[in-house]
């Protein structure tokens, strides 16, 4: 039995290309907010190097949620339906519990279905909630006194940093979860393989 084919090209180059511009934003951010100085760059060099970056992200979004939206992927892969609300106890109990002892995950990613009821409710959470507020927030940091109405409204510009770096934090927690988690397939490097071929992890 020939294994489905998830990912299409067009996915697959999306999805390396928004991986560096996120690590890349992640470290510069660091830099900017941690170290409060240029470890690799001067520190005017990073800002730039963290605006247009910001701008690049806001591009790979917009490609991302109208390639789902006119193929019909972001009704179909991502939206939460009754059967993935009661598939999620027994998803988590499998990641908490049965994961390491050898037990089959009870999800068997297809042409129609390729995330699991607790992926989809991440990535949805992720790419529709994480994804707009931190490019929002990073728009009104590229220009503070164009934007300073609408960062009046928020509360101030202690708030609008504050939700940008919040925003930041959580994408740093994901991006270790979700890299920890490519390496549970299989072998380690099963499901990344998978985002090289666009086809589902040999079986063994």
């Amino acid at each position: 039995m020939s294994r489905p084919y998830l990912h299409p090209l067009p996915v697959r180059i999306w999805h390396w290309i928004n991986a560096i511009i996120i690590i890349t934003l992640t470290i510069t951010g660091g830099e900017l907010r941690i170290l409060g100085s240029g470890l690799f760059l001067k520190y005017g060099h990073i800002v730039s190097l963290h605006k247009y970056l910001g701008f690049a992200l806001l591009a790979s979004y917009i490609f991302w949620f109208f390639y789902y939206l006119l193929s019909g992927g972001l009704k179909r892969y991502y939206f939460i339906h009754i059967k993935d609300a009661k598939g999620m106890p027994k998803q988590a109990f499998f990641y908490i519990f049965y994961m390491f002892g050898g037990m089959k995950n009870p999800f068997t990613p297809s042409i129609d279905e390729k995330f699991n009821p607790l992926q989809k409710l991440t990535y949805l959470s992720v790419m529709l909630v994480l994804m707009p507020v931190i490019i929002i927030t990073g728009i009104m940091f590229s220009d503070v006194l164009y934007f300073l109405n609408y960062i009046k409204i928020i509360g101030g510009l202690r708030i609008l940093d504050a939700i940008h770096v919040v925003t930041g934090y959580l994408f740093v927690v994901y991006l270790l979860v979700h890299i920890y988690m490519s390496t549970l397939g299989r072998r380690v490097f099963s499901l990344i393989k998978t985002m090289y071929t666009g086809y589902e992890e040999e079986k063994d």
